[in-house]
């Protein structure tokens, strides 16, 4: 057996990134996307392979210029507890850091998960007052989650809004 490999996501891993997070979806514990929103953020993700096989999936999307979020991090049933999520948010973390960003943020139901990687609950505002104001001008509902607007509420109802400082 090969060990399952984390490497950049290709446009041919869209369809298994999209079916591996479609459980997910359905118990709304993750947000879905259409195809096309997969294949526009194709260079964010990150995939856990086992040969031909997508048994894991993370994406890395920059917010601002020391800031970016961990998005739709999801491991195929057979593979939960056994180190692909882990390996999988390590190599986002690591991707993080060499973008030279300061801060990962992610918005989750799985706390003891992230906490356990060093992400901490978030209190308030992380951002000034200026970047704040530059980023409720965005259309990205991740951007919204993370200033926690209202707009969105619906979709982060009972969810964690967790930070790593780098």
């Amino acid at each position: 057996m090969t060990p399952v490999q984390v490497r950049a996501a290709l446009p041919r891993d869209v369809p298994a990134i999209a079916a591996l997070v479609e459980p997910y979806v359905a118990e709304r514990i993750l947000l879905g996307k259409h195809m096309v929103g997969y294949y526009e953020s194709v260079q964010d993700f990150l995939v856990a392979a086992d040969g031909e096989d997508v048994v894991g999936c993370g994406a890395l999307h920059v917010m601002w210029s020391d800031l970016a979020e961990v998005r739709t991090l999801a491991v195929a049933p057979q593979c939960v507890g056994t180190g692909v999520g882990h390996r999988i948010l390590a190599a986002l973390v690591d991707r993080a850091k060499a973008l030279g960003l300061a801060r990962v943020f992610c918005l989750t139901f799985e706390v003891d998960f992230f906490a356990r990687h060093g992400f901490v609950p978030i209190v308030g505002s992380v951002v000034s007052p200026q970047v704040y104001e530059e980023l409720v001008l965005s259309h990205d509902d991740g951007v919204a989650e993370f200033l926690d607007l209202a707009r969105v509420k619906p979709n982060t109802l009972g969810n964690t809004r967790m930070l790593l400082t780098l």
